[in-house]
């Protein structure tokens, strides 16, 4: 069945050629939080769920939706296509840059993305529910974030039919998911803890509270480049603005810790921790092959060392754009062709070499003086 998607303005390559917003702008706390993203599930009432769904009705709900989606003034000269007019390697490039979820890249027929220009806002068309829409800030900014996807919401149920319970809340495909059918999490970027080994205890604190940490493309994916996903469980018998409140407080804690372990490492490691990002200086500098996991990394120290006012504050931006372009569909997309993984790690290593070109060595003076005046102060 033809998809009744309309021809999108915005076209992949411009999508490709310009990096999102989040990636380029800073937010509160952007030195630990590289993003607040929330997400809300819905589905059409009278309407089986994607994963019952024939190919037809899923269409019907496809072709139901997308046309309100770019009706929608946060929506205007969207991206907007059905996931089959997409090949593989664009799919993985949506999901390197956490539009879309793997399982959604995986869909076949009736199933479609809407995206705005900004690549801010998300929506996925028959995931595992008919309506899985994300918003994304730069930085802690959750209540934000949710403000700006729940306008969206309020205009689409104006439009569409949703199934909804007054005991249970919208009905979803999963029943984890009941009630207001949010997910709420930040990405933090925690080498502190993770290099002072507190990672873990990190980690099964948040489990017993109700949250999840997932790694760098959520459930199932490790956590690369010291990057992991903070996010609430429990969507039912709560209102969505408990659950930023406690998950915005838990986060808060998070932050401190990591501040902690880095002012530790600094009075206690300061050599170990110097070590690590001069060499990461090194092998991004000069390195003409470098694996993804190596590079991101690498990538993450020198994250760190902007923090810490080692390199310049104004490249954190190139390392927070660089962190999703070395990824192998990006490269591929680049190349114009399918490469092999030793031609993707050499690609790698001179699109590195060329973004940080004007990068300085770390200066670590600042470590020094702070040592001199506590040393004349004893």
């Amino acid at each position: 069945m033809a998809s009744l998607i309309k021809e999108s303005q915005m076209q992949f390559s411009t999508l490709l050629n310009t990096p999102a917003e989040w990636m380029r702008s800073d937010g509160p706390r952007s030195n630990i939080v590289i993003t607040s993203r929330v997400r809300l599930a819905r589905n059409l009432n009278a309407h089986p769920f994607p994963g019952w769904a024939e190919r037809e009705a899923r269409a019907n709900v496809m072709n139901t939706i997308c046309p309100v989606l770019e009706e929608l003034g946060e929506m205007k000269n969207a991206f907007s296509e059905e996931m089959t007019d997409l090949s593989a390697i664009e799919k993985q490039v949506l999901v390197e840059r956490h539009l879309v979820s793997r399982e959604h890249a995986a869909k076949g027929p009736g199933c479609a993305t809407v995206m705005n220009r900004n690549q801010t806002i998300s929506i996925m068309v028959n995931e595992e529910d008919h309506l899985r829409m994300q918003a994304i800030r730069p930085g802690l900014q959750l209540m934000t974030a949710f403000k700006s996807l729940n306008a969206i919401d309020t205009d689409l149920d104006k439009h569409l039919d949703y199934a909804f319970d007054s005991r249970y809340g919208y009905l979803t495909a999963c029943p984890t998911n009941l009630g207001t059918g949010m997910r709420a999490s930040a990405m933090l970027h925690l080498p502190g803890l993770v290099l002072s080994e507190q990672i873990n205890h990190t980690i099964q604190g948040a489990n017993r509270i109700g949250l999840a940490v997932r790694g760098l493309y959520g459930e199932g994916t490790e956590a690369m480049a010291n990057l992991f996903q903070i996010s609430n469980q429990t969507t039912l018998g709560t209102s969505e603005e408990e659950v930023i409140e406690h998950l915005g407080k838990v986060i808060d804690r998070v932050i401190e810790n990591e501040q902690n372990a880095r002012l530790k490492m600094l009075e206690e490691k300061v050599t170990m921790m110097q070590d690590q990002i001069a060499r990461a200086y090194a092998v991004l500098r000069y390195a003409h092959i470098i694996p993804s996991k190596e590079a991101l990394n690498c990538l993450s120290m020198i994250r760190l060392g902007c923090d810490l006012g080692f390199f310049a504050d104004d490249d954190r931006e190139t390392i927070n754009i660089l962190l999703t372009e070395i990824q192998p569909a990006h490269l591929q997309i680049l190349a114009k062709r399918k490469l092999t993984p030793e031609e993707r790690d050499s690609l790698r290593a001179e699109i590195i070499r060329a973004k940080l070109k004007s990068l300085t060595a770390p200066d670590f003076s600042t470590i020094i003086k702070d040592s001199d005046n506590h040393n004349n102060e004893l």
